[in-house]
């Protein structure tokens, strides 16, 4: 499944409840589920599932924004480093 296809599946979903709870709240709710993610590192809880999590609460924000969440990753990440222009990164470590 590609990022549009499953942004745009999580909008025929739960656009309509986005809609409803609104911006600001949905940005609350990627707070706790990134929240629920860190423990899950700390604790050695299910890291996939919070992810899942994370990735869908960001897509339904997206949705919400009228963002295609595919084109602006590639924009921002373009198959090489944005820095070094290199694949994979030669850039000093961080």
């Amino acid at each position: 499944m590609e990022i549009s296809e499953f942004q745009r599946m999580i909008g025929e979903i739960y656009l309509h409840r986005d809609k409803e709870r609104g911006i600001e709240k949905t940005m609350l709710w990627i707070v706790e589920e990134v929240g629920e993610l860190a423990e899950a590192v700390r604790k050695g809880g299910n890291v996939g599932e919070e992810i899942a999590d994370v990735f869908a609460w960001l897509v339904s924000l997206a949705n919400l924004y009228g963002i295609d969440v595919e084109k602006e990753s590639l924009k921002k990440y373009p198959h090489i480093c944005k820095r070094c222009g290199k694949k994979p990164c030669e850039c000093d470590a961080i």
